[in-house]
């Protein structure tokens, strides 16, 4: 048993601070009905990486992630002037055509690099179960940075997240702001995909998010329902991927799927809330 918790200590810290991260900030993107940003942007830094990696710079290296952060920013930028007070163009197609791009993009470039194609499998799948302390140590690092900036900026972000039309009528130069939150975004993406995969990140990001908006109505009941889904789902997971030699990115985000049924069962079946009638005449005052 110790053996398990020694092994699994650095993979389940790594979690950890995804969660923190990723379950806060898909709560945004849900608020923001862009769902699939988050998605855009991961593939976005996917591709930055192997670019890099056609280059010559290995996973994790720092010039992979300049190369990944670089990538980001650009999609950041791209993302932020796509908002439109009143859109004639949806921006999630915006941001579905830029993610088929993207992917596009980096299935050609990949098919040039030697080892291409495993690359794009760990790209997709992840391997936080191999990560390292100090691997877990630079994403905290990271992760508390963006944290700071989003909690000394919450309320405008709030504000924009979940009354865009107020933002505008307010003069708040919304695109600025948006192209601000992307890239902090962006941060967090890039170091995120090169542990956790594309596709990971992308259920941390919306799972937890659906269970917590759809429970709650305040920010603080929110985000601590979005980790507790985040993490029991990496417990799960990691457990799971242990015992049974699974990868573990697939097994944690089949648990989350699995979690979202669950909820749906709860929210179908539950007992429904009745309002007690009034006693109060319409005539009183």
């Amino acid at each position: 048993m110790l053996d398990v918790l020694s092994f699994l200590a650095a993979p389940f810290a790594a979690c950890v601070v995804l969660v923190g991260a990723l379950g806060y900030l898909g709560l945004h993107v849900l608020l923001r009905k862009v769902i699939f940003v988050d998605l855009a942007l991961a593939q976005i830094a996917a591709l930055g990486a192997v670019v890099a990696f056609y280059f010559g710079h290995q996973p994790g290296t720092l010039q992979s992630t300049l190369f990944s952060l670089a990538a980001a920013i650009i999609g950041a930028a791209i993302f932020a002037a796509s908002r439109m007070r009143r859109e004639r163009v949806p921006q999630e197609a915006i941001i579905g055509i830029t993610y088929v791009i993207a992917s596009a993009a980096t299935i050609l470039i990949a098919d040039r690099a030697p080892e291409g194609a495993e690359h794009i499998k760990e790209l997709l799948a992840g391997s936080i179960i191999w990560v390292t302390w100090p691997t877990v140590v630079k994403i905290l690092a990271v992760c508390a940075v963006v944290g700071v900036a989003h909690l000394a900026l919450r309320k405008r972000f709030a504000m924009i997240s979940e009354r865009p039309g107020e933002a505008f009528a307010a003069g708040v130069n919304v695109r600025w702001w948006d192209f601000l939150f992307y890239v902090t975004f962006g941060v967090v993406i890039t170091v995120s995909v090169e542990v956790a995969g594309v596709l990971m990140v992308f259920a941390y990001l919306v799972a937890p998010a659906i269970i917590a908006l759809a429970a709650a109505d305040r920010w603080a009941t929110r985000i601590a329902l979005a980790w507790v889904v985040g993490l029991l789902a990496s417990v799960l997971g990691l457990l799971a991927s242990y015992r049974w030699d699974l990868p573990s990115g697939p097994a944690i985000v089949c648990m989350l799927g699995g979690l979202l049924v669950l909820f749906a069962i709860w929210c179908r079946w539950r007992p429904a809330v009745t309002t007690p009638p009034s006693t109060t005449s319409v005539d009183d005052p």
